[in-house]
C-alpha cells in the first residue's frame, strides 16, 4: 500500500513539474495570445462596419437615382399638361390640368430635396469610412507587430514545449481518474498552478502555512494522500531541513 500510494505521490510530482515549466513557457509570453485574438476581434468588427458603411452609401446612390428619375418623369407630365393647358375647353380642366402641373412641380422640388439630404448622408458616410479604415489600417500594422512578436516567442520555445507536451501525456496515464480530475481541479482554482507541493520548514509549500508535526508525519509515511487544511493543495512529501 505504501509504495502504490508513494508511487502516486511521485507521479504527480512529475505532472506537476511538467505543468509548471510548460505555465513559465506561457507565462514569458504574457498577454500576448489575447493581444492578438482582441486585434483580430477589432478589426472583424471594422471590416464589418466598413461594409455596413458601404451597404449603406450604395443605397443612398440608389435612392438618389430613383429619385432622379421621379424628377424627370414630373418634368415629362409638366410638359404634357402644358400641352393640354393650350386645347382646354373650360376654366375648370384649366384649373384642374394647373393644379397637376403644381403638384409634379412639388414632387420635383421634394425629390431635390430628398437628393440634397442624400448627398449629404452620403457625404457624412464617407468620412466615418475614411476613419474607419484609417483605424483598421492601423489595428491591421498592429496585428502583424505582435503576430511577429509572439512567433518569435513561439519558436523558441517551441521544441521545448512539444517535448514537454508528450511529457506530460506519458506522465498523465500514470495517474488514475479521480486523482487526476481532483489535480486539474486544484490547479484551476490556485493562482499560481501548484497543484502538489512538499512542506518546506514546516510549512505548506503553496500557501505557506504551518503544518502540525503529526501532520507532517503523517505525509511523510505516504499512506494516505494528504491535503493543506488550509489551501487544498495535495502534499506529496516533506523536505528535510539541512542543518
Amino acid at each position: 500500500m505504501e509504495s502504490t500510494v508513494a508511487s502516486k505521490l511521485e507521479a504527480l510530482l512529475k505532472l506537476q513539474s511538467i505543468d509548471s515549466q510548460l505555465d513559465e513557457i506561457r507565462r514569458v509570453r504574457g498577454d500576448l495570445p489575447e493581444e492578438v485574438q482582441d486585434l483580430e476581434d477589432e478589426i472583424e468588427g471594422y471590416e464589418v462596419r466598413v461594409r455596413k458603411f458601404d451597404d449603406e452609401v450604395a443605397g443612398l446612390n440608389e435612392s438618389i437615382g430613383v429619385r432622379r428619375q421621379s424628377i424627370k418623369d414630373a418634368e415629362s407630365l409638366i410638359r404634357k399638361y402644358e400641352d393640354q393647358q393650350t386645347n382646354v375647353r373650360n376654366n375648370r380642366e384649366y384649373d384642374a390640368i394647373t393644379k397637376e402641373i403644381e403638384l409634379q412641380k412639388l414632387e420635383i422640388q421634394i425629390a431635390e430635396k430628398k437628393i440634397k439630404e442624400a448627398y449629404y448622408q452620403i457625404e457624412q458616410k464617407n468620412s466615418e469610412i475614411t476613419g474607419t479604415k484609417d483605424r483598421l489600417e492601423e489595428r491591421r500594422k498592429d496585428l502583424i507587430n505582435k503576430k511577429e512578436e509572439l512567433d518569435q516567442i513561439v519558436s523558441e520555445s517551441e521544441d521545448e514545449e512539444n517535448k514537454l507536451e508528450q511529457d506530460r501525456d506519458v506522465a498523465s496515464t500514470k495517474i488514475e481518474d479521480r486523482l487526476l480530475s481532483a489535480y486539474t481541479r486544484i490547479r484551476k482554482n490556485v493562482r499560481n498552478g501548484l497543484a502538489v507541493v512538499t512542506v518546506k520548514r514546516d510549512a505548506c509549500g503553496g500557501c505557506f502555512n504551518t503544518v502540525p508535526p503529526q501532520r507532517q508525519a503523517d505525509i511523510a509515511a505516504q499512506k494516505k494522500v494528504i491535503v493543506c487544511e488550509h489551501c487544498g493543495r495535495i502534499l506529496a512529501g516533506v523536505e528535510q531541513r539541512v542543518y
